[in-house]
């Protein structure tokens, strides 16, 4: 086997915006404190607010405020009773300190579970401790409370301000970017890369209309998507059907007639070859088998009806039911026997017939749909659904699509997407102007 080649992946924005907050505190410290803050509370809140999305670097923002100021009222509130000199007879100042502190320690926990804050239970009993364990000694003990407070929100308010700068853009929100998966948006892992992951989200939730076309069905869209906010059905089962992830719902499915699911069905039952019959209730897709000595096709069965979104039936479809889609898997040489002998008959001409490899054995896999079935036809259909001006395709066959993707380049989609969908501005005779396009006078 040759041995992978390690990829260093490239600086990111994240980390780019962590250094900028942390040379930020250290300037606003020298401008606005004379260098006498504690810059080091600053800087670590500013590295927490720094999430992937503004959302989380609000909602962070938010808890770190309220940890900070529950831990800095109870750690006052303990710093006013000791200065009291109030004691427990019999037992030393000192012990009868530690055994406060322990107890507020409940006071704080607590008061974050009332509050329905709990996520800033830790931050709070660090605030505490930090003033009533390592500067109750101080001359001023009250004046760290305060400096705590100061430089903790300063840090927070830098942290928010730097994630959510960004340079004047465009906003192209009337484009439908329609994207391939496998080889084009995917990794050969099948994964989606952290860059391309969040670029989508931070585009989706700021309007960017986008989906993907596969020929995959929803099922194997869960899981390498499942981190994708996608507001957009997806076109599944290369073109016939539209399916909404987030809702686990069709929105629009071609189908095969009942009268001609039966007569394809006894056409291949003729010709001795097993067949999975796929069809959609109720928005579930069912998946009906039967025994064969196909090692192929019983392999794929073991494989696919583990799954949670599939639901494989052993039995014939019961009768009167449009079928999606019929499915053989075989060798290359059977699956091009069956191809010749469905073109020589005209029945089968009515019908789409696609031949595509099974990447996982190597076998090859034929599939009948409807001749409407197609992801050009579900492409218009949901052009017209959302009203968008244009489309902007990606994918990895040279002229077929609006971009070209090399193969391996996984990050590609989300990269010029990004520029056609937020190209950067620039200011022309006091007015901003997308960049690579023609100002109007």
């Amino acid at each position: 086997m040759k041995e992978r080649k390690r990829r260093f992946p490239k600086i990111g924005m994240r980390i780019i915006k962590s250094a900028c907050s942390v040379l930020l505190c250290f300037i606003l410290d020298r401008l606005l404190r004379n260098g006498k803050g504690m810059v080091f509370y600053a800087q670590l809140s500013a590295l927490w607010c720094m999430q992937d999305y503004v959302r989380e670097t609000k909602a962070k923002a938010f808890q770190r405020t309220v940890g900070t100021v529950i831990g800095c009222l109870y750690g006052l509130f303990l710093l006013i009773l000791r200065g009291t000199g109030g004691k427990m007879p019999g037992v030393s100042g000192r012990v009868f300190y530690d055994i406060c502190v322990a107890g507020f320690i409940v006071l704080i926990l607590y008061t974050t579970v009332v509050a329905e804050m709990k996520q800033a239970s830790y931050f709070s009993c660090v605030v505490f401790l930090s003033i009533v364990v390592n500067h109750a000694a101080d001359t001023n003990p009250y004046l760290f409370v305060w400096n705590r407070f100061l430089d903790t929100m300063t840090g927070i308010l830098v942290g928010i301000a730097v994630n959510c700068m960004e340079f004047p853009r465009s906003k192209n929100r009337d484009i439908l970017f329609l994207s391939g998966l496998d080889d084009t948006l995917l990794s050969e892992e099948g994964a989606l890369s952290a860059y391309s992951r969040v670029e989508l989200n931070r585009m989706i939730e700021d309007g960017a209309k986008f989906t993907v076309s596969t020929l995959r069905t929803p099922a194997a869209l869960m899981e390498p998507l499942r981190e994708v906010d996608l507001k957009l059905p997806v076109i599944v089962m290369d073109g016939a059907a539209l399916f909404y992830i987030s809702e686990k719902r069709y929105e629009r499915v071609y189908v095969i007639s009942p009268e001609h699911s039966r007569q394809i069905t006894e056409k291949l039952n003729s010709m001795g070859f097993s067949f999975f019959s796929n069809i959609i209730v109720d928005d579930s897709l069912f998946i009906y088998y039967s025994k064969s000595d196909n090692p192929y096709y019983n392999e794929l069965v073991k494989r696919m009806r583990c799954s949670p979104y599939r639901n494989y039936i052993c039995r014939s479809y019961p009768e009167g039911e449009n079928v999606v889609y019929f499915m053989m898997i075989d060798t290359p040489e059977r699956i091009e026997k069956i191809y010749t002998v469905m073109m020589e008959d005209s029945f089968f001409h009515g019908f789409k017939i696609t031949r595509e490899q099974d990447r996982s054995s190597g076998a090859e896999m034929l599939k009948i749909y409807n001749h409407n079935a197609s992801k050009e036809h579900m492409t218009e259909y949901l052009k017209k659904k959302i009203s968008v001006r244009k489309i902007v395709s990606f994918g990895t066959v040279k002229g077929r699509y609006t971009h070209y993707i090399l193969p391996g380049d996984f990050n590609g989609v989300v990269k010029l997407m990004k520029k056609e969908y937020e190209p950067l501005k620039i200011r022309r005779s006091g007015k901003f102007s997308p960049i690579g396009q023609k100002e109007i006078h």
